[in-house]
């Protein structure tokens, strides 16, 4: 996390060419985040990490507890002898609306700051789901969602399974699901009137995971996540995400993993998400596309030789692209989600998916699975949502929802 100049000067004067309102605004920012990502903190605690002196810090937490940002809980237990420094907690009531669109289902969720899940609907599809569709249903939820509650809504982010415009939410491309050039973020902002933002669904995951799972921490990483729609990921490297020259960049469920394979949606021949499919597994062990989440434990229990082949040669594939991985960017850790996950816990032998990947560049390899398991996408979406609020906590004022409501 990058300290702000008044950490370095205990936040006794502005640098040139910065106004006291510029410290005090990247100060918030920084306590803010803080609390956001661990879950709470002393303000000793606080003091520490941030370098910035008692009074700056007791300052900042009293104005993101006016905001209604943050919350004062009961002191920390400590060896040491005086007073116990107090914790300051994310607010309960500051949430964000989050919305996946895929080929077999609409998930909205409500997410409070510290990554708390709070609640997940799934609403099955049955035929095809246009863009339409989703801002129609989405509405709907999400009207029946904050009904009767009293909360701060940061703002809805919405996960595209695609390739997504990130300035103004604009679906470029979202081939599993049929839709070209949808200014999806514009039309369900204008449906719930509620500030919406929308980016691609795998790089969200790897936010959610980057923040709160198991690459917190880790600069350098490589993410792959595997679901209905496919699969995607994202490259973090260096503590940056790449993003590419316009901002479409970690497209790894399109490494062509397989010569002459299957005709991709994208067009291409042998890309990994349409060789590796999660409606595949599902068949071979005999599960119904809304019981994905029981394939973990039927891939551990089958002794199926059938179902054992598919889930070799899957992964035989999967190692393709994570070879392919490693030798481009040299992550510290990779880590795999969704059915992807699943399928690495059935047979986790490293050797089968960076084994072949020069020996230099996997040397201080790790290879995870997502630790936010079903959640991972959900408070990776929510991040984007609270993305304004934790930049400026100031300068973003939420709506208010319930009988406080203007």
């Amino acid at each position: 996390m990058v300290v702000p100049v008044s950490a370095v000067n205990g936040g006794a004067r502005p640098a040139a060419g910065r106004t006291a309102d510029d410290l005090r605004r990247d100060n918030l920012a920084l306590l803010m985040g803080l609390v956001h990502h661990s879950g709470g903190l002393s303000r000793a605690e606080l003091t520490r990490r941030t370098g910035l002196n008692r009074s700056t810090v007791g300052a900042c937490l009293a104005d993101l507890a006016a905001l209604g940002l943050v919350v004062e809980g009961q002191p920390e237990a400590s060896p040491r002898k005086g007073r116990p420094s107090p914790v300051f907690q994310p607010s309960p009531d500051t949430v964000a609306v989050t919305v996946n669109p895929e080929v077999d289902a609409l998930t909205i969720g409500l997410v409070g700051l510290g990554g708390r899940v709070l609640e997940r609907w799934r609403i099955e599809i049955s035929a095809g789901l246009t863009a339409g569709d989703v801002v129609t249903r989405s509405a709907a939820a999400i009207r029946a969602l904050l009904a009767g509650r009293s909360l701060a809504v940061a703002g809805v982010a919405i996960a595209v399974p695609g390739q997504v415009r990130q300035r103004d939410g604009q679906v470029r491309d979202a081939v599993h699901l049929g839709w070209r050039e949808e200014p999806l973020a514009a039309r369900l902002a204008e449906a719930t009137g509620l500030p919406t933002r929308a980016a691609n669904a795998a790089s969200l995951g790897m936010t959610g995971e980057s923040a709160f799972g198991a690459g917190r921490g880790v600069d350098d990483l490589v993410y792959f996540i595997g679901g209905a729609s496919g699969i995607g990921g994202g490259v973090i490297s260096g503590g940056r995400v790449v993003r590419g020259a316009s901002g479409y960049g970690g497209e790894l469920g399109h490494f062509m993993v397989r010569g002459g394979g299957r005709t991709c949606p994208c067009g291409a021949r042998g890309c990994l998400e349409i060789e590796v499919t999660q409606h595949e597994l599902l068949d071979a062990v005999g599960l119904a596309a809304h019981r994905a989440d029981r394939l973990d434990e039927a891939l551990a229990a089958t002794r199926d030789a059938a179902v054992l082949d598919v889930v070799r040669r899957d992964l035989d594939l999967l190692g393709i692209a994570v070879r392919n991985a490693v030798n481009v960017f040299n992550p510290r850790l990779v880590v795999l989600g969704g059915f992807l996950a699943a399928l690495y816990r059935n047979r986790p032998d490293d050797a089968v998916l960076a084994g072949d990947a020069i020996r230099s560049s996997r040397e201080s390899l790790t290879i995870a699975t997502a630790e936010l398991g079903a959640d991972q996408l959900t408070i990776g979406t929510a991040e984007l949502a609270f993305s304004d609020l934790l930049t400026d906590p100031a300068g973003h004022t939420p709506t208010r929802t319930g009988p406080t409501a203007p």
